[in-house]
């Protein structure tokens, strides 16, 4: 017999066991990470057998629209209708929702049938900066604490209107974490994060492709002392073609799916692979 309902503090270490045994938090090595963050949006949901967390769900929103950003749930429970639960719990039905699969024929059947639909592939690049080209012109805003609140809110603008809808309270706290950069461009933007084995990249987006081109390889271009960096972006980003050719490697592959007309813009938008 599961339950299922809204996480507490209390119940963070459950849930964070459970990250773990699917590798979630390898690029999260110090707290607070994006679990802290889903907790205290209050969009956390955990399922439990016999008192113990065994699954989670959790959801980010970007003005109007749910990005579902977690559903897990621990091998030796899964296919008891307990990932379906959750889902039901976390989705609101007429709300526009997207979400980015595993290639597990399991979830994006799961997804299809709550209403969303494959639109292309997010493709997850690791790669050295030594043989990135230059970017356009560039005007980095510094790290992201030291920004200032107008340079956040810029970002915010731009960001907005690339991903689907407003997030400012979540940039904010990404912005805040140590290690995280800003670089705002005027027309584009990226946010890079210090990781164990080099940087990475996203959210970031731009006005035009060109601009979120340039937005990213300035972020790149400013970081590249730390030799590798990671980022993730669909499959219409003409950035593909040009990391690739730099010797960028796609090291994994998701389903991006969504329930409607396309919310985001998929030529000029890199999401975070955590927070979307």
């Amino acid at each position: 017999m599961y339950t299922v309902r809204q996480a507490g503090p209390g119940d963070l270490a459950g849930v964070r066991a459970v990250a773990r045994r699917f590798g979630n938090l390898g690029q999260w090595p110090h707290r607070p990470d994006y679990l802290d963050r889903e907790l205290d949006n209050g969009r956390l949901t955990a399922g439990f057998a016999d008192g113990v967390v065994v699954g989670f769900g959790a959801t980010f929103a970007r003005g109007g629209l749910t990005h579902l950003a977690d559903l897990f749930v621990l091998p030796e429970h899964q296919s008891s209708g307990l990932g379906r639960t959750l889902l039901t719990r976390l989705l609101t039905v007429d709300a526009p929702r997207v979400t980015f699969a595993s290639s597990d024929p399991r979830a994006v059947a799961l997804y299809i049938r709550q209403g969303m639909r494959p639109i292309c592939p997010l493709l997850y690049l690791r790669g050295p900066l030594g043989a990135l080209p230059g970017p356009g012109a560039a005007r980095p805003a510094g790290p992201g604490e030291e920004a200032g609140p107008d340079a956040v809110a810029a970002v915010a603008v731009l960001d907005a209107d690339a991903s689907g809808g407003r997030r400012d309270a979540d940039l904010a706290w990404y912005a805040a974490l140590p290690g995280v950069t800003t670089v705002h461009t005027g027309t584009g933007y990226a946010m890079v994060r210090d990781t164990r084995d080099g940087v990475q990249v996203g959210p970031a987006g731009g006005q035009t492709t060109r601009h979120c081109t340039d937005a990213v390889l300035a972020a790149l271009a400013r970081h590249r002392a730390a030799g590798t960096a990671t980022l993730c972006l669909f499959g219409p980003n003409p950035l593909l073609p040009v990391l690739l050719e730099a010797g960028f490697t796609i090291a994994d592959m998701d389903v991006f799916l969504s329930s409607g007309a396309d919310p985001l813009a998929l030529d000029r938008y890199l999401p975070h692979p955590d927070l979307g």
